[in-house]
Order: C-alpha cells, then sequence, then structure tokens
C-alpha cells in the first residue's frame, strides 16, 4: 500500500497519465496480419492494443506473435500473413485498468508492461497509460515531496539486522 502523500501527489497528474484510445494506434480483431505487422512496423511499437468493430478491448498483438506465425522450417512463410486474422494470433489475457486514478493498481501492472491498457466497465478501449508518462510524474514526485509535506527521516543504522 502506497503512503497517502505518495498517493496524492501521483493522483494529482492522474489525467495526464492517460492517452486517449483516438491518439493509439490498433488494429481490430479482423485485420489481417499483414495489416497488423505494416502497423507495428511503421508506428515502431512492438505491441499495440486489439479492438472489435465497436471499440470493445480484445488483448494485444506484438511483432513476436506475428513473426512466430511465419516461421517455417527452412524459410520464412509470408502468406500466412495474408490468411490469418489479429484474433488467430493476438494475447487476450491481459489486465486493464478501468480508473487512471488508481495509481497503486496502474503502477503494479506497469513494473511487468511497458503500457496498461484502459476499459471502461462496458469493455470500451478508452486509451492507455505509458511507462514513460506515469515515470515523468514519479519524478516530479521524488523532488517535490519533501517541499510539500513534511517528511522525517528515520535512523535505520541502529535497528537490529534479521537474518
Amino acid at each position: 500500500m502506497l503512503i497517502q502523500p505518495v498517493t496524492d501527489m501521483l493522483s494529482r497528474n492522474a489525467d495526464h497519465y492517460l492517452i486517449a484510445a483516438d491518439m493509439v494506434a490498433n488494429v481490430q480483431t479482423d485485420n489481417n496480419l499483414y495489416h497488423a505487422f505494416l502497423v507495428l512496423t511503421k508506428i515502431k511499437y512492438s505491441k499495440i492494443p486489439v479492438l472489435d468493430r465497436s471499440g470493445h478491448f480484445e488483448g494485444l498483438v506484438s511483432l513476436p506473435l506475428i513473426t512466430e506465425q511465419m516461421l517455417g522450417f527452412d524459410q520464412l512463410n509470408t502468406e500466412v500473413l495474408m490468411q490469418k486474422c489479429v484474433r488467430d494470433v493476438m494475447e487476450t489475457n491481459v489486465k486493464t485498468v478501468d480508473d487512471v486514478s488508481d495509481v497503486e493498481a496502474t503502477l503494479h501492472l506497469m513494473i511487468d508492461n511497458p503500457f496498461v491498457p484502459v476499459v471502461d466497465q462496458d469493455g470500451i478501449f478508452q486509451g492507455i497509460v505509458t511507462r514513460r508518462e506515469f515515470m515523468k510524474s514519479f519524478n516530479f514526485l521524488t523532488h517535490e515531496i519533501g517541499k510539500q509535506y513534511d517528511m522525517i527521516e528515520k535512523d535505520f543504522s541502529t535497528s537490529e539486522k534479521t537474518n
């Protein structure tokens, strides 16, 4: 659990964390892998959200998931890119948040992910929170918390060491 001053300071910038859905590159479940490969290559990201035609978040697709499909025994099979759809290879077990201001849940998910999808209660994709945007606020926090809160330094050198 985060201490209240940390939660308060990180929550102040919560509205800046979200990169809105209309600004996030994505593909649809029924797009072929060729299309997804082109999008990922063009935007230079390794993973992007997958949506259905109604804007519901369905999962993530990545370059490794696509290139795995092309690997043959002795050559690359690029024909598979036209034959398979994104839904055939996408990652579906993806953790999301529904409230950008839940900084602790978002922080936990960002430990292993460069971004966290934000999905409302109806499953509609709202956007992403990136580790980069979150770290900007964390950087601010580390420089400003002592100016905004009375901080008492504890001396841990005299405490017993546990083995």
